[in-house]
């Protein structure tokens, strides 16, 4: 994820990684963590604060999404996140160059339909990629999303604008870029 977001950002884009700027930076460690049940309901929190944050970034602030298909099933959350922008017409890509698949090679049309097949296998590609998916985006209609869906937006707005005001590096990790060359000197 981290190879995929330089490549776009060498090119001009910004981006958004949710690992990276969102609230699993600040929580991650705690992911498996063993809560008493007198807590649980602070990761029932957490979690809808993580898909909050994670929604108004993909529905509001993004341009397009790019969707890391590796690995030998894709990721649940990617695939919520590719399924809400299918759902709301935003320009999406997906990158996949492991050959991992379940399907017999293949992944699930399910999630390969929504981009009707159209599969970048090369890093260097993704920038021309992503272009071309947003110039051939069709002005629609004004989206009906549910109630649920604006309440979520709404919330991660406001977690954004926290998030924003808080020191650049705290608590976060990022990967050498060192590392992320090598990771993309390699495909």
């Amino acid at each position: 994820m981290n190879a995929i977001s330089k490549v776009l950002e060498d090119e001009g884009f910004e981006t958004f990684l949710p690992h990276r700027e969102g609230m699993e930076s600040y929580v991650l460690r705690f992911s498996n963590a063993s809560f008493p049940s007198t807590v649980s309901g602070i990761r029932t929190r957490m979690d809808y604060a993580i898909f909050s944050l994670d929604v108004y970034e993909l529905i509001e602030r993004c341009s397009a999404a790019v969707c890391n298909l590796n690995g030998r099933v894709p990721d649940e959350g990617m695939i919520v996140e590719a399924a809400l922008a299918y759902a709301t017409s935003k320009p999406l890509v997906f990158f996949k160059d492991d050959i991992r698949a379940p399907f017999g090679g293949y992944d699930n049309s399910m999630l390969t339909s929504l981009v009707r097949g159209k599969i970048v296998s090369k890093l260097k590609d993704l920038p021309f990629a992503v272009m071309d998916a947003i110039s051939q985006k069709k002005d629609s209609a004004p989206l009906s999303i549910s109630n649920d869906l604006k309440k979520a937006i709404a919330n991660g707005k406001r977690i954004s604008s926290i998030l924003e005001k808080l020191p650049e590096k705290m608590f976060k990790k990022r990967w050498p870029d060192e590392v992320i060359c090598q990771v993309i000197d390699e495909s």
